[in-house]
């Protein structure tokens, strides 16, 4: 036996030699990793390097990468305090220098890539604008964050530069790195790669210096699962760059009822489908393992946050309920059943309170059926379970009369492992102190977390090349591929008078319609400067042989809701449908509609919508590329949309649109044509 295998074989005189053998830990020759560090000496064993992350001038198992990682984890908990267990049970909202998240209002000012040292606090629930219980701390200032607070999650919500985040990241690093124990961050981020209408703070960054590919609805109406892995990929190359890496995404919810203001995050309505699109999109973000490459993945909203209640959003307590009128609960669950099968690092369960099913009707983080008992003995799930942002404090929906003590029990209890939306860990911290949760409980949930961080590699280096972060991320290379996604994503729905594709030398008008609510106009007449269609683009419909019109109806953020009913008709999206009728009623006309929603378009004249294209999300190059010809369209609907506001009004929440009653759909799931 060598000098290490005796060392090691000292070292864990409890672990049988078999076992050793067996996981590894005495072979012969050890790969050594690159090791990254700021402040904190190596220490050299056996010719090789190991970082002293506790700075006590000997290798503990923790630091030791030919160690198993349940040997490294048993070690590193052995040494935490309480204090730095609870603060890792939480994870918040972080800023840089300069950024004003959260605060409305705030003035603009230059983000840079020092730290954002003033603690955010609200005394005003944001979302049902009531007061609340206990003043919830949002943010902290970040050195108070790690060394007080002993965070080591965080979630970034800044739209900045590849080399501001890089060299953020490195700094946040750098600061934990000297902390008493060295233990690194894991910082997590919504969506940045795609476009979209609503990129509130929680859903998305919107569109960022990344690469730009369509929306989640666009990506599934590609209809290409190689295509779809392969942006998960790139999307991981660029996030692990700057040093991301943890998507709080993506929604494997269905998109069943139409009302739903978040149905533009999920990739539509079929189970079967979107079972399909998110083990692809863990499997590109993850790889078939996680390792020093991946980006670890929240497939949220578990377990299926589709079958709202007439639409409304549980963040408000007028949403807070989610039935199944059409005995369809299981349906909603195939897509997290591929997620787990892919091996998604962490799961988050929504807000909602079930009604009129078998279990509690409780919000979901605070259930024990649906969490412990089906997520995690029957479906199997061993990894992490993420609350979403302030169950605790904000949407206690079913458990309002529990003091907060004992909502932090209820939920631990039901199997909760990281707290999402606060930066405060006194109450956590005292719900354990009065024997609510026992110190053992806290270790179960702090194991899976390090397991994930181990898992990563962030243990042996959590730092980041600026340079290479410039170099990665929204690299030409990466945006062709994007761009390739843009046009399969445009869906054919309607060429009934053989207008597509258009002939050489066609005059156009091209007019986008989109209400933002800010601008005075919502007319663009667009002219691309550089025609590469053959095409002759007119300024006037007057001028036109036919004329194009681009609709991207509005129904305002998600947060802007005040409960009232969700309406989905063009006339009540900001769009003037006299216009539209005025436009198509003149000239032959093709109608684009950007769907974020299964709009009703019934306002339109149908004698004169003869020719009809969807987008999700995309470019006008792309849209001109498959009006042209040049491209010929693939895509098909992720979504069946309604014919009428009565459909709507009738429709089964949990069922999805091309399983409802016949006289339903306009147009199906899964509709589209082509040249």
């Amino acid at each position: 036996m060598n000098e290490y295998k005796k060392m090691v074989y000292r070292k864990h005189l409890a672990l049988p030699l078999l076992v050793l053998l067996a996981t590894g830990v005495l072979a012969q020759k050890p790969t050594q990793p690159a090791l990254g560090y700021r402040s904190v000496k190596t220490l050299t064993s056996n010719g090789l390097s190991f970082k002293d992350l506790n700075k006590n001038s000997k290798l503990d198992p923790y630091e030791d990468w030919r160690l198993p990682t349940d040997v490294r984890i048993k070690d590193l908990i052995s040494q935490m305090t309480l204090d730095e267990k609870i603060g890792f049970m939480l994870i918040s909202t972080t800023r840089l220098a300069g950024d004003n998240s959260f605060q409305q209002g705030a003035p603009a000012s230059e983000i840079t890539s020092g730290f954002n040292e003033e603690d955010l606090v609200q005394n005003m629930n944001m979302f049902t604008r009531k007061p609340l219980p206990y003043p919830m701390m949002m943010a902290a200032g970040t050195t108070k964050a790690v060394t007080q607070n002993q965070l080591r999650h965080f979630i970034l919500r800044a739209n900045t530069s590849a080399k501001t985040m890089a060299d953020w990241s490195n700094n946040l690093q750098a600061l934990c790195e000297s902390s008493r124990l060295g233990i690194p961050a894991l910082v997590a981020s919504n969506p940045r790669n795609h476009i979209t209408i609503d990129a509130s703070i929680g859903l998305s960054v919107g569109t960022t210096v990344f690469s730009k590919w369509p929306g989640e609805l666009g990506l599934s109406a590609m209809h290409d699962l190689k295509l779809t892995r392969e942006f998960a990929d790139i999307a991981r190359q660029e996030w692990a760059a700057v040093g991301l890496r943890k998507g709080y995404q993506y929604m494997a919810d269905l998109a069943t009822e139409p009302r739903w203001q978040r149905i533009e995050g999920t990739f539509g309505e079929d189970g079967d489908w979107v079972a399909d699109m998110t083990r692809e999109i863990v499997l590109g973000f993850q790889g078939p393992k996680l390792g020093n490459q991946s980006v670890a993945l929240t497939t949220k909203h578990f377990p299926g946050g589709g079958p709202q209640v007439e639409g409304q959003d549980p963040h408000f307590d007028w949403g807070k309920d989610q039935h199944y009128p059409g005995k369809q609960f299981d349906y909603h669950l195939k897509p997290f059943k591929a997620a787990i099968e892919a091996g998604t690092s962490a799961i988050m369960p929504y807000y909602a309170k079930p009604i009129g099913t078998k279990y509690e009707e409780v919000a979901f983080a605070y259930n024990k059926a649906i969490i412990k008992d089906l997520l995690r003995d029957k479906m199997g799930f061993k990894g992490i379970i993420n609350s979403d942002t302030g169950p605790i404090e904000m949407m206690p929906w079913g458990v309002e009369q529990l003091t907060i003590l004992q909502r932090y029990q209820k939920a631990i209890d039901c199997g909760v492992d990281l707290f999402s939306g606060t930066a405060d860990p006194s109450l956590l911290r005292e719900t354990v102190q009065k024997g609510l949760v026992t110190e053992q409980r806290i270790n179960e949930s702090v194991t899976r977390l390090l397991r994930e961080k181990f898992a990563l590699g962030l243990f042996e280096n959590p730092y980041v090349d600026p340079d290479v972060a410039q170099k990665t991320v929204g690299k030409a290379e990466f945006q062709q591929r994007a761009d390739l996604a843009m046009r399969k994503s445009i869906v054919l729905l309607r060429n009934s008078a053989k207008l597509l594709p258009l002939a050489p030398n066609t005059k156009v008008y091209l007019e986008s319609y989109y209400d933002n609510g800010r601008t005075k106009n919502p007319i663009t007449v667009i002219k691309p400067q550089m025609n590469a269609w053959n095409l002759e683009f007119v300024d006037t419909k007057d001028k036109a042989d036919v004329v194009v019109l681009w609709l991207t109806p509005n129904a305002g953020s998600l947060f802007s809701s005040t409960g009232a009913p969700i309406e989905l008709q063009l006339s009540k999206n900001k769009i003037d449908v006299a216009h539209v009728n005025d436009l198509t009623s003149q000239k032959p006309t093709i109608l684009l509609i950007n769907y974020t929603s299964p709009w009703v378009i019934d306002e339109v004249d149908n004698t004169n919508l003869k020719t009809v294209l969807a987008t999700f999300g995309t470019t006008a190059d792309a849209v001109l590329d498959v009006l042209s010809g040049k491209f010929k369209p693939t895509g098909k609907m992720p979504f069946t949309t309604p014919v009428s506001r009565q459909a709507v009004l009738d429709n089964q929440s949990d069922v999805p649109g091309h399983l409802k009653p016949k006289g339903y759909a306009l147009f199906t799931f899964g509709d589209g044509l082509s040249y």
